[in-house]
């Protein structure tokens, strides 16, 4: 398919007009026209792009891109040899930021509650831009054991602050850098709380709420929608699809 036709599709499909964002979501940087063999990965960081070049894609597609709000226009430096690889190379580069985070079907938040095992997974309506979720599991079990299964299913050892004989049941969750969701699942009246990044004023907000918190990382809680997406892409057009996974500790 085409590079036009894939953006489209893209932009349609994730409903990018919805979005107040951080970032440009689509198309960031032009490559060839024809596109066959697309690269997914959370981070266009230079490792990605350099794997990307190994396997000959025609496109990359992540969730964290290029040109975000506040930093700095010039083209120097990391972002110069970054974009300078995708110029070489006739890659192209599509970032899509909290469409993914969002997305009803193969989002992260969505992704994320699937993988854990959570049921009844409904978006909060009261946040905007569909970023906070909510579900139970099927029974109740210890915070010490569901602090166990994220750790397995992440491949990261979480944080957890709270009892750890206490139980868990009902859980809300928003990837990424979303910490500061606590206090409205706190408000919800949920016994826990996942995000990818802690921040030290959130242990306070936990312990004077009495609701568990977990930080499960931002890379890894943000790995399955850019995943899912590619996968859904390969089945609509027969495209050859890769996820990559750089490793990222945070």
């Amino acid at each position: 398919m085409t590079r036009d036709e894939l953006v489209k599709y893209l932009d349609d499909y994730l409903q990018t007009f919805k979005f107040k964002d951080y970032a440009p979501n689509g198309l960031q940087v032009e490559g060839k026209n024809n596109i066959s063999n697309i690269v997914t990965g959370v981070t266009a960081s230079q490792a990605l792009i350099d794997a990307a070049i190994e396997v000959n894609a025609d496109a990359i597609l992540v969730h964290h891109g290029y040109f975000w709000k506040g930093e700095p226009q010039v083209i120097t430096g990391m972002k110069q040899k970054r974009i300078k690889a995708l110029l070489i190379n006739d890659i192209n580069l599509m970032g899509y930021h909290l469409p993914v985070d969002a997305h009803h079907q193969v989002g992260n938040n969505v992704q994320l509650g699937k993988k854990l095992g959570i049921h009844n997974i409904q978006v909060v309506e009261s946040v905007s831009q569909d970023l906070l979720w909510q579900g139970e599991l099927s029974k109740a079990i210890s915070a010490s054991e569901f602090k166990n299964q994220l750790t397995q299913t992440l491949g990261r050892e979480a944080l957890h602050i709270g009892d750890v004989k206490q139980v868990i049941k009902s859980i809300a969750w928003c990837t990424g850098g979303a910490q500061d969701y606590i206090d409205t699942a706190a408000q919800l009246g949920v016994d826990a709380y996942i995000s990818g990044e802690v921040s030290e004023r959130t242990f306070h907000s936990a312990v004077e709420q009495g609701i568990h918190y977990f930080a499960a990382g931002h890379h890894a809680t943000e790995r399955f929608g850019i995943q899912a997406l590619g996968e859904h892409l390969a089945n609509q057009f027969d495209l050859k699809h890769q996820f990559i996974d750089i490793p990222n500790p945070v």
